[in-house]
């Protein structure tokens, strides 16, 4: 599309564990387009680190919005993974670099599990358990929020997906040495992704994105789950967690007589059945007053409801001093 969009533009960002997707777009009248990369933003010492986003984020802002005719990118919404934990350069340095690159005056910084509850359920209460490289559940009375894991690779992010692959890859291993829990079926097929396993820790342990490595054995954890039971014993431990996390958050009523809603996002849960069946019936358990719902849209589709309510004056969301706040400029 070109020419030039009616009214001022927006920006929204979901800079997730796999990588930063972009779009841009004009309030009311929906997002125009989207990029992505697939490099996750580094974190180092002083957490996310605000110049690797702006390099990968500026470029394809730029290109989307000069392609869809956006003059102006007056608002923007940003959901980062980490920020509620590593996040303080980001929300120092973010604000001012998007108004000094792009014009942005107002922008909503949010953690992804923000944009993916949006995403999911909108602006009403209930929890959402967001499942890719790794796992957080949100939950909200639409007076605050409530977090449960999303502590990372090493501290947390149970039941997620390098959660998933590593205990796959740990059932490899011990079929490989010969120890008690092992796998053939995974040991195969951890030999037809990675090579000869003695390999795997060369392959995994330089790399700077591990978590993203041990996620990719996910799938094949799933589809080996059909037929091998020690497979299909760890994505019913997966769902346990995700079970609990949800049952940390989840809201025990919303107004007089009414159900908190329960939505499942992410990429994890694209393996289908071998995974969905037992977080069904996990979160029937543990949560009989709630029902499970399907989700609306993704992290990216919450980060442009929330770009486009904070552009029109209507952002009605809870604040919170680490997860979600919106700074103007």
């Amino acid at each position: 599309m070109t020419g030039t969009a009616a009214g001022p533009g927006f920006l929204a960002v979901d800079s997730g564990g796999s990588g930063v997707r972009v779009t841009v777009g004009v309030a009311g009248q929906g997002a125009r387009g989207v990029r992505e990369t697939r490099e996750p933003v580094r974190t180092g010492a002083r957490g996310i680190d605000p110049g690797h986003l702006l390099e990968q984020l500026l470029p394809m802002a730029r290109e989307l919005a000069a392609e869809a005719g956006v003059g102006r990118l007056e608002t923007a919404a940003v959901g980062a993974a980490g920020l509620a934990s590593l996040g303080d350069a980001l929300r120092a340095e973010l604000p001012g670099a998007l108004a000094r690159e792009l014009g942005v005056r107002k922008v909503a910084l949010a953690a992804d599990a923000v944009t993916a509850y949006v995403g999911a359920l909108g602006p009403r209460a209930g929890a959402v358990i967001a499942a890719g490289t790794g796992l957080i559940a949100i939950g909200t009375d639409l007076t605050g929020w409530r977090r449960a894991d999303g502590w990372g690779h090493l501290l947390g992010d149970h039941g997620g997906g390098a959660w998933i692959g590593r205990k796959g890859l740990e059932a490899a291993l011990r079929a490989h040495d010969g120890r008690a829990g092992g796998s053939a079926v995974l040991r195969a097929r951890a030999e037809e992704r990675f090579g000869p396993l003695p390999g795997l820790p060369g392959l995994l342990y330089p790399r700077p994105d591990r978590p993203a490595f041990l996620a990719s054995f996910a799938p094949d954890v799933a589809a080996c789950a059909v037929s091998d039971t020690v497979a299909a014993g760890i994505l019913r431990a997966a769902a346990r967690q995700m079970g609990e996390s949800a049952a940390a958050v989840c809201p025990s009523r919303c107004g007089p007589g009414g159900e908190p809603h329960i939505a499942l996002t992410g990429g994890l849960f694209r393996t289908g059945d071998p995974l969905l069946v037992p977080v069904r019936e996990e979160l029937a358990r543990r949560l009989p007053h709630a029902r499970l719902v399907p989700a609306e849209g993704d992290p990216l589709h919450g980060a442009v409801l929330v770009a486009s309510e904070l552009a029109a004056g209507r952002l009605t969301l809870p604040g919170d001093q680490a997860m979600f706040r919106v700074v103007i400029t």
